[in-house]
């Protein structure tokens, strides 16, 4: 008996020099680099409809993450990401060539914002995947970058590089890696049909469910429906004065969902201007959406309703949260 005790101690202590031989490793190579990809040859012609419609979207993405508060998009703190991940900052993604993505081709623009892989072979772990965004709406991205909005006018200006965590660098090394990229076309959603339309809008334009599902990490980019607990809610971000809080449970949950929250008009009203129909105000680090239209999001709700429900007590959480900040707060004015 002593002996198989000694061979699982042994055994134990194996794995735990593996796991911090490689914990060394990681922290010493940071993120992984591979091969420079082998990018498609596209030139996207700059039209009027295109760049209103890139517009559009770089309102409920780019804008987000990599406007500055003179509204250029040269890139910003990421304070709404929780400190484990470290300090993270968007990249400046103006027409400048130096700072900014001025001497990228647009067949370069899009591969990376397919799969997250530059021209050079690295790759970026803070920046989202769009591999079901349309081509079409791709080609509306790159229009507006290359058009003559103030926003995406050529800056020097730039944060400084992320500082990652371990625990990021750890997962770049295992479960977060570059996207597969896809030559075969995709389709913009039939307009006609308000599911198609509010699942596109959700998951492909709005990334909807990468921050109201059940693991900010342990999620599937190229079919978003089976993220574990997609749109059940319940990730913890940071939202105003750094204050943490769980994103709400989007699924038609009769007791913690929106079933009984929200009538369609409300929703739309609500996503658009950012009040709730009881009159508060949505909180950090959810803005309001009103670049999107009633139709748009009128088909998103309608979308939800077919999302599996989950019974996620957003509330609760919430509760249990500001509970935890309560001591540490009066400790912190008792001083």
């Amino acid at each position: 008996m002593k002996k198989v005790f000694k061979i699982i101690g042994y055994s134990f202590l194996g794995l735990l020099l593996m796991a911090g031989g490689f914990c060394a490793y990681v922290a010493a190579v940071g993120v992984p680099s591979y091969d420079p990809p082998t990018i498609p040859e596209v030139t996207v012609e700059k039209t009027p409809v295109r760049v209103a419609r890139g517009e559009v979207i770089a309102q409920i993405q780019c804008m987000e993450c990599h406007a500055n508060n003179e509204n250029r998009v040269t890139g910003k703190f990421l304070g709404e990401v929780p400190a484990i991940f470290g300090k993270l900052y968007s990249k400046n993604i103006t027409q400048d060539n130096e700072k900014g993505i001025g001497k990228w081709t647009d067949g370069e623009i899009m591969y990376f914002l397919r799969t997250g892989l530059r021209r050079d072979g690295s790759y970026a772990p803070v920046m989202p995947q769009y591999p079901n965004m349309a081509d079409e709406d791709l080609k509306s991205v790159v229009a507006w970058l290359r058009s003559d909005r103030f926003p995406v006018q050529a800056s020097k200006e730039e944060g400084p590089e992320s500082e990652l965590s371990l625990v990021s660098k750890l997962l770049t090394h295992t479960l977060m890696k570059p996207l597969p990229y896809s030559p075969k076309l995709v389709a913009l959603p039939d307009s006609n049909d308000p599911i198609a339309l509010g699942r596109y809008t959700a998951d492909a334009i709005g990334d909807c469910y990468s921050c109201h599902s059940g693991d900010l990490i342990d999620q599937d980019k190229v079919n978003p429906e089976k993220t574990k607990g997609y749109y059940g809610g319940g990730i913890e971000m940071l939202g105003d004065g750094g204050k943490p809080i769980a994103t709400a449970n989007l699924t038609f949950d009769e007791q913690t969902g929106i079933a009984k929250k929200y009538t369609k008009e409300q929703f739309i009203r609500m996503v658009q201007t950012g009040a709730r129909p009881n009159g508060t105000l949505l909180r950090r680090p959810m803005s309001p959406r009103p670049m999107l239209s009633d139709r748009e999001l009128g088909a998103i709700y309608e979308y939800l309703k077919t999302v599996p429900k989950i019974h996620n007590d957003i509330a609760k959480k919430n509760a249990e949260l500001q509970s935890k900040e309560a001591p540490a707060e009066k400790a912190t004015a008792g001083r």
